[in-house]
């Protein structure tokens, strides 16, 4: 999922003023040749795409084949990540599983609030006014357009991330799973899923 939530409905948001001084000065650093060209945006992607995610997949693919540890990643989800090595101190991290009759979903309402230790640097829809406010108001159909079409007997619950907590989604196991090792679980696992606008 590449495309913004509601791209054809509305258009992107404009750069921040902070996003155009770090674009200018990421222009600035290249053209001193105090970094190479694209370096800085081959590091956001591995960071987004694979160092973050892969920190998140690891703790869901646990969760999968150990029952306590799920068990203690629900009731506090800093202290399991921490078993993992994952978080830092000011982490509040809250983990929130997917099961048959619910399927959960975070958004920040009010900017971007997110859990980069965990599963990366956030998408750029993540951060766009659509989707911070369409998936408060009209999750369901939010869902729908980002391709994760839930049966109507499936309840959507919409947790909101704040600078205090923030969220992650235990997909579910995808079925036929069982054989799998743990790191072969946790390749099955992505960004979106661990944000809720995707199904495994």
């Amino acid at each position: 999922m590449s495309q913004a939530p509601g791209r054809d409905h509305h258009h992107p948001t404009p750069p921040s003023s902070i996003e155009r001084r770090a674009a200018a000065l990421e222009e600035l650093l290249t053209e001193k040749g105090l970094v190479p060209e694209g370096f800085i945006e081959e590091v956001n992607r591995i960071y987004e795409n694979d160092i973050g995610p892969m920190n998140g997949a690891k703790v869901v693919a646990r969760a999968w084949v150990d029952a306590d540890y799920k068990t203690r990643l629900l009731e506090n989800g800093t202290a399991a990540l921490a078993e993992l090595g994952i978080g830092g101190p000011d982490d509040t991290i809250v983990a929130v599983a997917n099961e048959p009759g619910a399927h959960n979903v975070v958004v920040c309402t009010l900017c971007s609030c997110y859990p980069w230790s965990v599963i990366g640097l956030p998408p750029t829809w993540y951060k766009e006014a659509p989707y911070r406010a369409r998936m408060v108001r009209e999750p369901r159909v939010l869902l729908q357009e980002m391709g994760c079409d839930l049966p109507d007997d499936i309840d959507v619950r919409v947790w909101d991330s704040s600078a205090e907590v923030r969220y992650l989604v235990v997909p579910e196991r995808p079925a036929g799973t069982d054989g799998l090792s743990e790191a072969e679980l946790a390749e099955l696992v992505t960004r979106d899923s661990m944000i809720g606008v995707a199904r495994l």
